[in-house]
Parts: structure tokens; sequence; C-alpha cells
């Protein structure tokens, strides 16, 4: 036994306790500093201490389009409609065997912002989107371009106004947020707070100036940009990573901007079954290994911490006397209330749903989802010869 303080501890109270401390206090670090980034830059704005550029220069929208003939005949004619002076809209056609070039024929003959183009029959690429977006990128007028994906629909006519309004002179990036719409059931609330979590940390640390992915959903960038740094050329051999690689290899401290105004979102169509899910979260993952030292580090240090907090809860609460076993519980409910907090706050903000009794649950399931992925499924050691469809 150790005395301290007049206490009695056993040294596995003490091992116990300590690393429980230990992920606390990184745990509440990493909400403060990069979660709740998104809460301390709408604060900052409300108090004028953000400024936007006055100008709105032309924007090309690009949307790569795969068998999308029902998402664009809903979702497109909300993105030609948008308010803004100077813009067009390519769709590029990755061979589509449905009704995709027929609708995009008549919607040009409305709407004359419409451009199309489309990838060749027969292309072998992997990654025929990253061609088809190249091609879309060369076809572009407008130095500013603007992405999403055809199942996106904008929250309001002011989406690319929202956007375009952070180029300065020194902004090359800028990241947006693509929520999935609600949905009934456990499967849609697993998607919509996996997807508002890796939303408030991608977007939370650009906004602490390390910058390291975006989603193709709601992203913009520079056309010279995109050439400086080769485009996909790195990443052709990889059939996911158009967008969040081409964020973590050219984004740094000062070129990328984030906006967060509610009328900034797009929202897409969640997927229906977790097969569908888990599959897209492989492909996520599958590119991850690609990401800059330093984006690794933070990405792998945080649910690492997160296990070590509720392994050390669990063997405090096992091998602990009364005075540890509160001391721990404290612990635990003080991270509890600052997650809620800031995760409901933020989601308030995007007009998402309250996460409650969810969020304990969903805390430990989802690194538990990518650990799997990680160990046993396709991108793990037995999945290294599987190629993606």
């Amino acid at each position: 036994m150790i005395e301290l303080y007049g206490f009695s501890f056993s040294l596995m109270e003490l091992i116990a306790f300590g690393l429980l401390s230990l992920a606390f206090i990184y745990q509440v670090y990493f909400y403060f500093r990069y979660i709740n980034g998104v809460l301390r830059l709408r604060s900052n704005i409300k108090k004028n201490k953000i400024s936007f550029s006055t100008e709105q220069p032309p924007v090309s929208v690009i949307i790569c389009s795969k068998d999308e003939a029902v998402n664009l005949k809903q979702f497109l004619p909300f993105i030609l409609k948008q308010e803004y002076p100077d813009f067009e809209v390519i769709v590029i056609n990755d061979g589509s065997t449905d009704e995709t070039r027929i609708l995009l024929e008549d919607l040009s003959k409305e709407y004359p912002n419409l451009r199309t183009t489309f990838v060749p029959v027969g292309a072998n690429n992997l990654s025929t989107k990253k061609l088809g977006l190249t091609l879309g990128i060369k076809a572009a007028k407008n130095e500013l371009l603007l992405f999403t994906d055809a199942d996106c629909m904008p929250e309001d006519k002011m989406w690319i106004a929202r956007m375009a309004r952070n180029f300065t002179r020194e902004t090359e990036f800028v990241l947006g947020y693509g929520a999935y719409l609600q949905r009934k059931g456990f499967l849609n609330r697993l998607i919509t707070f996996d997807t508002l979590f890796i939303g408030l940390q991608y977007m939370g640390m650009a906004i602490a100036h390390k910058p390291y992915m975006g989603v193709g959903r709601n992203l913009a960038y520079r056309k010279e940009t995109f050439f400086a740094h080769k485009g996909f050329a790195s990443t052709l051999h990889l059939s996911s990573g158009d967008d969040d690689l081409l964020v973590n290899k050219s984004t740094n401290a000062w070129n990328t901007s984030v906006e967060i105004a509610p009328d900034s979102i797009t929202w897409s169509e969640p997927n229906n079954t977790f097969k569908d899910w888990f599959y897209q979260k492989e492909r996520h993952l599958s590119v991850s290994s690609y990401y800059t030292a330093g984006s690794k580090f933070r990405l792998i240090l945080e649910p690492l911490s997160r296990g070590l907090f509720y392994l050390a809860f669990i063997f405090s609460l096992v091998v602990g006397n009364p005075l540890t076993i509160m001391a721990s519980g404290a612990l635990f409910l003080i991270r509890l209330i600052f997650q809620l907090v800031i995760i409901n706050r933020s989601a308030r903000h995007f007009g998402d749903r309250n996460y409650i009794l969810s969020v304990p649950v969903l805390d430990i399931f989802l690194p538990l989802v990518s650990l799997y992925i990680f160990t046993f499924g396709r991108i793990g050691s037995k999945g290294k010869k599987i190629r993606w469809k």
C-alpha cells in the first residue's frame, strides 16, 4: 500500500487513476482545441473578428455523376438557381448507363449556365471520378472551383456566395460542411453522428491552423492550386481520396478557410443499410495511411486516448477504493458534460438532431468499427489484395 495525504492506495489503483487522468486531460484538450472550433469561430464572426471578402468573383461548380439521373433531376436545379452574379455548373457524365445524358441535354436548354462533359468510354483508370473531375477542372472557365456531389442539395440559394466569400488573396482552399439528411432508426443516428464528429474534427483542426482533410460534398479551391500540385497525379492508383488527400497534401496553416454558416451546408441522402455505410467507411479510411505524419499522429492520438480513458475508467471501478471510484466517476461525468454541450450546440448550429443518451454508445462503438476495419477489414492485413469495386 502507498500512503498519500493520509489515504492508502494500492499501486494498481494509482496506475489506473493516473492513466485515466492523463487520458482525461488530452480528451478535454482535444474537445476544447478542435471539436469546439466551429463554436469558437461562430463567436468570433458574431464579434466581427472575422472579415470576409466583399467581392463576388466568377465560380465554376463541378459535379461528377455516374448513374445519378434520379438525383440530378431532384437536386441539380437547386444548384442552378443559386443567387450569385456569375457562375457556371459543369456536370461530368462518368460513363452513366441511365438517363443522365438525356436529362442533362434537357436541363441545358432551360439553364444556359449548365455545361456538360464526359469521361470517355473505355477509360481504365482505377478512379474514373478523378479523371472526370480533372476533365471538369480543365473545362472550367473560372479560377474558383466549388465541388459537390450529384446526390447533394444546398441548404440555401446563398451556398455559392457563402463559400466564395472566404477567398482572399491568401486563401486557396475553403472547407464546407456536408451533412446527411435525418431519418428514423439507429443506423441514421449512427451516420449523422459520425458525420458530425468528423466534420467538427476536420473543420476544428483547420480553424486551429492544422488542416488535414475536406469532403467533396462541399469543398472549394483555386484552379491554379490544383495544377500547381499536379492534381490527382500522385493518387491515381487509389480508388478514393479525390477530396481529402488533395487537401491533406496541399493545405497549410494559412491558405485554408472554413465556412460554417448554416446556409452554406449541403445535404445528402444517407445510406439505407449498415453494409453500404460500412463499405463507405472502409473507402474513406483506406486512404488515411497516405496522410502526412502530423495528421496521422493527431488522428491516432484521439481514439487511443479515448480507448485508454474508457479502459482505465473500468479498471478504476474494479480495483479502486471508494475515493478513487468517486474521483473516476467525476472525471467521467465532466468529460461527458463537455461532450454533450459542445456536440449538441454544434449540432443545433448546423440544423442537426440532438444527441444525449446515444453519445456514450456511439463514442465507444465508432472507434471499434474503425479498429475492425484496420485489422480485419478490407484495408487490414487480410484485405490488402482486395481491389475496390
